[in-house]
């Protein structure tokens, strides 16, 4: 919490509205949570003009109290309250801490018109037995009736309660870095306490000897001060304190935590009679004990940092001090200490005694060793003006502080091309003005020296980019468009082609299969085709998966077996996955299995048998879909555990690439056709796909039939039709094959659809008549073919 008031002391801000100035420090990056304000509507100074007992109580008053306008009644229970009493009187309407809301009333039939407040009421004063036991405030003679209480006692204040991020130092955990902050976002200047102080002729050296024996201690400031009289701090210590959450104990302790709070330096004080003359700083040793000022028994490690007298330890350093070297109320000479300790020391022993206290999270941030000794001095002032103490002169220091001077340089257009805006040369200087940062100009270049207190700014272009930015607003950031190369999103190699066969084979009504890529003996014999050879595994997890398989064929029909099994007539599916021979040879494969009907719908009497033809059909579907249309063909083949008359294997420019047909009979009596594919030749094979442009002019279609041996092939019938056709002829396509009356025993008639087109012009009848002709000419004379009337 970040009192309004105590800031005041170091930067004026009496012009600002304290809300209005909370939502600059917000934008500027420190997150101010909330704004606490403890004024209280409807609380005035009173004077208690009549005071007599309750008739129906032992304890309480009633009350007749001016408040300036009138004279009203109150009952009170306090057992101070007296006639002629100034005090502190919440009316009706006033909303105290705890939404606690003063209304009229009656107190065992009398009327109340108010209450008469403690200070502990008031959220002003913690709540603890001895202020319980003072009762209602009472304010001196002076108070002027009928104003504001708050305001005549100082007390009314406005608090900040930040939200830090973990990685800005501990500059806004105390006033005086605060007000930085504060005076960067209002470009002001911020005026350092007074910390000047007599000494006495008499020198530290000759009382006391320091020694440091870890490297954990990079700093440490020892002064001395004598005839210290402990007393009740001043009023506007007290109060501060309070604001900021600390209670309040005497002068001595009170000014440790009130310089602490002002220049964020934890300091100790030692009670210089109990410990001695030396000090020894060294790392703890394992499992020394020590006994803390909250009077526990602290076990610690070697990993601990320790102050001692030479033997025994007085402090865990930086976390909490020991009982042998309290300052009491006897306490008369007193050891200042303000030292730097390693952070992440402090931290790790604070968090495993879990002793997190105010010093210790200061401590775990970093130290400024300017701001070491400015408190150091500063406690001595304090010290001197409200304890009557005597300093001694001279210091007792150990410094092996890097003072180093932390310097960056960089150029306008490199912390515009971080932050992505345009800031001028002119408006860069007034921001490093404003951030109190001195700096050098040389040419476009700034030399720029980071002050001590900013501890979490490293000497980088990128944090002073930082700083730049908040302060020149970030709603001044536009949003713009990223610019970079990008490259489209997509599968690639075999997965691409896998997603993509996949996906097609689906939207044709087959669906994916997984099976094991182990098969029994019996089902690895199968299927031959290819003759790869098997691997056998010697200790298999059972007989019908001992073998890896070199086809997908068997672990498909597996399928089938077990769906048929289950009534599942109609049965198309198909896998995508890899195989293995005996020289562990990895290759992709792509299987479909079809048995039964391909559409089967009752109510319209329509049914589609899964044949040859239907499965030659996806097939083509598939190569043509990956553009390889024109580059396969189909050869008949006997292949092995194949149906003899309805085999073939595939070919892709001319290359074996897998087998298609219906399997042998006396495999399984239902009609299971398949076709198996490599599908690692089959990616190799793709080319990127050719585009031209869709003819304007208008097609020719004509139709004929050719009867012809059954032994002649579909395929040499449009070979001939093709070459016969030249680059007019743009399609050929099957549409009935015919057997039976009027033909012979051995032939067959095939009828083919044709399709003309020429991407210039618009062809003419006669033309295509002629070409059509040539096309009859050719078939019959060199497949012994004749012309079916159609």
């Amino acid at each position: 919490m970040i009192s309004l008031n105590w800031v005041k002391d170091y930067i004026d801000i009496e012009d600002q509205d304290l809300n209005e100035l909370a939502v600059k420090i917000t934008k500027a990056g420190i997150n101010v949570e909330s704004v606490v304000s403890n004024k209280i509507d409807n609380l005035v100074i009173g004077e208690v003009i009549d005071c007599v007992d309750h008739p129906d109580s032992d304890h309480l008053h009633i009350c007749q109290v001016n408040i300036g306008n009138k004279i009203t009644q109150i009952v009170c229970g306090a057992h101070n309250v007296r006639k002629g009493l100034k005090v502190i009187v919440a009316l009706p309407g006033a909303i105290l801490p705890g939404n606690f809301e003063i209304k009229k009333s009656k107190i065992r039939n009398v009327e109340s018109n108010g209450m008469i407040c403690a200070l502990y009421e008031l959220g002003l004063e913690e709540k603890t037995e001895e202020t319980y036991k003072k009762g209602i405030h009472e304010l001196d003679n002076n108070a002027k009736v009928g104003i504001d209480p708050l305001k005549y006692l100082d007390l009314e204040d406005t608090l900040y309660e930040l939200d830090v991020h973990k990685h800005r130092n501990n500059d806004c955990y105390y006033h005086i870095g605060f007000a930085y902050e504060i005076a960067s976002i209002l470009n002001r200047k911020v005026t350092l306490p007074n910390d000047n102080y007599k000494e006495i002729n008499d020198d530290i050296n000759n009382h006391f000897d320091l020694k440091v024996e870890t490297d954990k201690c990079s700093y440490y400031l020892a002064k001395m001060v004598t005839d210290v009289k402990i007393k009740e701090s001043p009023e506007f210590i007290k109060k501060r304190l309070i604001a900021a959450g600390m209670r309040p104990i005497n002068n001595v302790v009170d000014i440790s935590n009130y310089v602490m709070l002002e220049y964020g330096q934890p300091l100790h004080f030692f009670d210089k009679d109990k410990l001695g003359n030396y000090i020894l700083v060294r790392d703890a040793k394992e499992n020394e004990k020590i006994i803390t000022l909250d009077g526990k028994e602290r076990v610690l490690n070697s990993t601990d940092i320790v102050i001692t007298d030479g033997d025994k330890p007085v402090c865990i350093a930086g976390v909490m001090g020991a009982e042998n070297t309290e300052d009491d109320a006897n306490t008369k000479t007193i050891l200042i200490e303000s030292a730097i300790f390693d952070a992440v020391s402090i931290r790790n022993t604070a968090n495993r005694l879990n002793l997190k206290s105010e010093a210790s999270i200061r401590y775990g941030k970093g130290l400024n060793y300017e701001y070491t000794l400015k408190a150091i001095n500063r406690a001595c002032h304090l010290l001197e003006k409200y304890a009557d103490a005597k300093i001694l002169k001279g210091m007792v220091i150990h410094d092996k502080v890097d003072k180093k001077p932390n310097i960056v340089e960089f150029t306008t257009s490199e912390v515009n091309k971080i932050l992505g805006i345009t800031i001028s040369h002119e408006d860069m200087e007034v921001e490093l003005k404003r951030l109190d940062f001195t700096y050098q100009v040389k040419g476009d270049k700034f030399i720029v020296t980071i002050p001590k207190r900013r501890l979490d700014i490293d000497a980088n272009v990128n944090d002073i980019a930082e700083e730049i930015g908040r302060l020149y607003g970030y709603h001044n950031l536009v949003s713009t468009l990223p610019k970079t190369t990008i490259k489209k999103g997509e599968y690639v190699g075999n997965v691409k082609y896998r997603k993509l066969i996949s996906k097609r084979l689906r939207s044709l009504g087959l669906n994916e299969v997984k099976t094991y890529t182990l098969v029994s003996k019996e089902m690895s014999s199968l299927f031959k085709y290819d003759n790869k050879e098997n691997i056998v595994l010697p200790n298999p997890m059972s007989s019908d998966k001992e073998v890896i398989r070199t086809t997908l064929i068997p672990s498909l029909l597996n399928v089938l077996n077990f769906n048929k099994t289950r009534k599942v007539n109609d049965v198309m599916i198909y896998e995508i996955a890899k195989t293995y021979d005996i020289n562990y040879q990895e290759i992709s494969k792509i299987c479909v299995l079809m048995k039964g009907y391909y559409l089967n719908n009752n109510w319209h009497g329509i049914k589609v048998p899964i044949d040859f033809y239907l499965i030659k059909g996806i097939l083509e579907n598939i190569l043509d879909y990956l553009g390889l249309k024109n580059r396969y063909s189909l050869v008949v083949d006997e292949i092995s555990n194949m149906h003899p008359g309805m085999s073939a294997k595939v070919l892709l420019d001319r290359k074996e690439i897998g087998i298609i047909g219906r399997i042998h009979p006396t495999l399984a009596k239902d009609d299971i056709y398949l076709f198996e594919l490599n599908m690692d030749d089959l990616i190799t094979s793709i080319k990127p796909l050719k585009y031209k442009e869709v003819s304007k002019y208008p097609s020719i279609n004509k139709d004929l039939a050719f009867v012809v041996k059954k032994d002649v092939l579909s395929s040499e019938i449009s070979d001939v039709i093709k070459k016969s056709g030249g680059r007019l002829l743009t399609d050929i396509e099957v549409f009935d094959v015919y057997t039976g009356e009027k033909l012979e025993s051995d032939e067959k008639s095939i009828a083919y659809s044709l399709t003309f087109n020429d991407p210039t012009k618009t062809l003419k009848e006669e033309e295509i008549n002629t070409l059509f002709n040539k096309i009859i000419k050719d078939v019959e004379s060199k497949l012994d073919a004749k012309l079916r009337n159609m």
